[in-house]
């Protein structure tokens, strides 16, 4: 394996580009890799005279009433959770003029449609997230290029793990949070009930289905539990 950078990814998408065109480039993985990180460290890292927009994939998630009626609340994040046609459209179209994409709100963990917002005229798109792998006929998202970011499952969880405790952590001075109603939890049981999220829900669903891109990506790069990357 060779070291990589954002910049050497970014270099590399760039020779994708055709003057006049959206390139929409995806960045998928496991929960917790590192996907929205990667996405910002690249579109930093893109030329400067590059119009460069950043989509998340779980503004096509459906609302929380749809998943509920559905009896999917459990389900968030595998592909049945998404508004696939909607996604799928959203991303065709982004070569094609302005699109209206939706956005999530990681706060309420609900669709926020406030919060949604055109995309016109960008040079490349960032679209980072789930529900970016090959569908049962094998057929990926139309995107010009697929990143797969892999790591170690035990690294996968430390990481989880940290995020989860350092959201449940700020949740004590702010009620709104998502993560206020864990805090009840005392923090060893707040990090149990964490592991029982990624063991019951999170790696099924990299497992079973998110990893599925990997076979698919145009790029594959490794993270190492101190974050550096190589391909």
């Amino acid at each position: 394996m060779t070291p990589v950078s954002p910049a050497d990814l970014a270099a590399r998408i760039a020779t994708h580009r055709c003057p006049g065109e959206t390139l929409v480039v995806g960045i998928t993985g496991s929960v917790a890799v590192g996907k929205t990180t990667l996405a910002r460290q690249i579109a930093e890292a893109l030329p400067a005279g590059l119009k460069v927009e950043i989509v998340s994939t779980d503004g096509f998630l459906k609302p929380n009433a749809v998943l509920e009626a559905a009896g999917l609340s459990m389900r968030k994040g595998f592909p049945e959770s998404y508004d696939r046609a909607a996604m799928a459209a959203a991303l065709a179209g982004l070569k094609h003029g302005a699109v209206k994409v939706p956005a999530y709100s990681h706060t309420s963990y609900d669709v926020d449609p406030a919060a949604a917002r055109t995309i016109t005229g960008a040079d490349v798109v960032l679209v980072e997230g789930l529900g970016l792998a090959p569908d049962a006929a094998g057929q990926r998202p139309p995107l010009d290029l697929l990143i797969y970011i892999d790591a170690d499952e035990d690294d996968i969880i430390a990481w989880f793990l940290a995020r989860f405790m350092g959201l449940w952590d700020a949740a004590a001075s702010d009620p709104s949070s998502f993560y206020a109603r864990f805090r009840h939890m005392s923090e060893g049981e707040a990090r149990q009930f964490a592991l029982s999220v990624w063991n019951g829900i999170n790696r099924p669903n990299w497992l079973e289905h998110i990893a599925l891109a990997r076979l698919v990506a145009d790029i594959v790069v490794v993270k190492a539990l101190d974050h550096s990357l190589s391909a």
